[in-house]
């Protein structure tokens, strides 16, 4: 299947690449996590072409680091959209950052929001993800000593190039894959990024909606209907 290759792909890209002091752990879901992963992209990933992609920025401790799904919160992935599988641990593996699995039981707000919203407008995830499909643009996590999350633009400048030039082409691969109609930032970096890798000549409408991490006060006075706003506002028709 066309997206496993391109996350494999990925995967492989990617996996040189050295952190620096202040990232003290890097997490790669997509390789311990692959099982499912792969289970998420071959039920939900084969129909072609899609109206919308919606783009994350990179995975979150009690999310995609946890399931390997895109916005993973562990209830969501297992009870909405039927996915389970083995999930293995990145080495080394900061303590205060476990990797669980589906047993996971601290809920990823982000993820929350993003999947109750679909759920709720959509009702099922096969109706769902017969418009639209979730990807993060990049795959890693990046933790600094104490356990904090450290963003793919927070890192030194050297390593950020050396991340974004496979992603860009990873999403390049997964656009041309999917045909969408619609490619949407979550947040205004993975709109920068959406823009820089597609260039002025993407045939999709590019834009944002806004992110639903509980950091954006924005995003606590009513995420859902604001990325509706936004969304309708770009021309998608919910």
């Amino acid at each position: 299947m066309r997206l496993v290759e391109i996350s494999d792909q990925l995967v492989d890209d990617l996996a040189d690449i050295e952190f620096g002091a202040p990232v003290a752990f890097t997490y790669q879901p997509l390789d311990y996590a692959r099982a499912p992963h792969v289970a998420f992209l071959e039920k939900y990933g084969q129909r072609v072409p899609r109206e919308v992609l919606l783009v994350g920025m990179n995975p979150g401790p009690w999310g995609m680091a946890q399931t390997g799904v895109p916005f993973g919160e562990v209830n969501y992935v297992r009870d909405w959209m039927g996915i389970e599988a083995e999930v293995g641990q990145p080495a080394p593996m900061h303590p205060a950052r476990p990797i669980e699995g589906f047993g996971c039981t601290r809920s990823e707000v982000s993820g929350s929001r993003l999947w109750s919203w679909a759920a709720g407008r959509y009702g099922s995830a096969e109706r769902f993800f017969e418009r639209f499909f979730v990807t993060n643009y990049c795959p890693l996590l990046f933790l600094n000593e104490n356990g904090s999350n450290r963003t793919p633009p927070q890192l030194r400048k050297a390593e950020r190039e050396q991340v974004l030039a496979p992603c860009d082409q990873a999403l390049r691969d997964i656009v041309a894959y999917l045909e969408p109609r619609f490619v949407l930032g979550v947040g205004a970096w993975a709109e920068e990024r959406i823009r820089a890798a597609l260039g002025e000549h993407c045939p999709a409408t590019v834009g944002r909606i806004l992110h639903p991490s509980p950091a954006n006060p924005a995003a606590n006075r009513g995420w859902a209907a604001s990325a509706e706003a936004e969304m309708q506002g770009l021309g998608v028709e919910l």
